[in-house]
């Protein structure tokens, strides 16, 4: 099926392929999922004030792994927007790496609200002058509106005897991740391995040696968690996968055979936030409705969805709620650990940083 150029790029951005365009395109994939497709004329006998009041478009752009649950709570929140205001919604989903759906953004795909796996990667459309600068002061838990942690996958019966972190250090464990550089899951399953060392008493100095190790076993660095996904599973490569918690709760509730999963005991919070994207969605007329749906998340109904497809929800009556179906944790740090990820970003991901000290380049 071809593309049909239905995401709006903001004026003076190139529709070729050297453009925002690719950029969009090489992002990751557009679905539709709820509502009415946005009427390209004006209906007989009514005014285009009418008609845009009758039916409106939102595009929102998101992480590779979170699909599932906006599948969910999008037609959750049309229905709800419909029944109060008699207004008809579509909210288009694009899923993509975090930095590409960033960098797509910044190229001029028009991003109605963005909700990103990094909170570096919402502020870089702050720096640009999209978001303003209160963003995260405007929802709850810091616009945070859920979390979850790093889990180890193994063949079935784990082959390899996979207990924990330490375990993949060891000498011909084939490891599936994605680049830190395009992926903003890779960045968590850096920082987790990272911090299994460093914030359980060790030095940076041995967190850097085992990270290494780590890495000396990945064979080839996919683009995003997603592709991660596809190529442990689908194409059978590798012994172990360093995945979200919420991607195999969500994969065993479909009836997937995912192996033998761990969740270490000693793990990092990954929290994402999600922000209306002010000036596409001021242009746009569409801030109102962005502004509800990205209140609506935090909704109890909204949190259930998130819960039901794996992730750990950030309203704590929900949490409660659904607590079995999360392993218990011993020892949890987040991002502040490392200083924020402005500080996280220049240390080990940045071009020379530990990142790239550990790559040998």
């Amino acid at each position: 099926m071809a593309f049909r150029s239905f995401l709006p790029l903001r004026p003076g951005i190139k529709r070729s392929l050297a453009g925002g365009l690719a950029a969009a395109i090489a992002a990751g994939s557009f679905a539709t999922t709820a509502g009415a497709r946005s009427a390209q004329t004006s209906a007989a006998g009514a005014t285009p004030q009418q008609v845009a009041q009758a039916k409106q478009e939102l595009v929102l752009v998101s992480y590779a792994v979170t699909k599932a649950a906006y599948d969910r709570i999008i037609p959750k929140f049309t229905a709800k927007w419909k029944k109060e205001k008699g207004q008809d919604v579509t909210i288009r989903g694009s899923y993509g790496g975090s930095g590409s759906q960033t960098r797509a953004i910044l190229d001029g795909l028009e991003a109605d609200i963005a909700a990103l796996a990094l909170e570096s990667d919402t502020a870089r459309l702050e720096r640009a002058g999209l978001i303003g600068k209160n963003w995260q002061r405007r929802l709850p838990n810091n616009s945070n509106l859920s979390s979850s942690v790093v889990v180890i996958c193994t063949r079935k019966g784990n082959p390899k005897k996979i207990k924990g972190w330490a375990d993949l250090a060891k000498p011909g464990v084939r490891i599936v991740t994605a680049n830190p550089k395009t992926s903003g899951g890779a960045r968590w399953n850096f920082l987790a391995l990272y911090g299994s060392v460093a914030k359980n008493g060790g030095t940076d100095k041995q967190a850097f040696d085992f990270v290494k190790k780590v890495y000396d076993n990945v064979p080839v660095l996919a683009k995003d968690a997603r592709e991660s996904t596809d190529i442990f599973y689908k194409k059978n490569q590798g012994d172990v996968l360093l995945n979200y918690e919420n991607e195999v709760i969500l994969a065993r509730l479909n009836g997937e055979d995912v192996g033998t999963c761990i969740t270490p005991q000693v793990n990092i919070a990954i929290e994402t936030p999600i922000a209306v994207v002010d000036k596409v969605a001021n242009k746009r007329k569409t801030k109102a409705i962005a502004d509800a749906f990205t209140r609506f998340v935090f909704t109890p109904e909204a949190q259930e969805e998130l819960a039901k497809v794996g992730f750990r929800p950030a309203n704590a009556a929900v949490a409660q709620k659904y607590r079995k179906n999360f392993p218990p944790l011993t020892k949890l740090y987040n991002i502040k650990s490392f200083g924020g990820w402005a500080a996280a970003d220049k240390k080990f991901f940045a071009d020379g940083g530990v990142f790239d000290q550990i790559q040998g380049r």
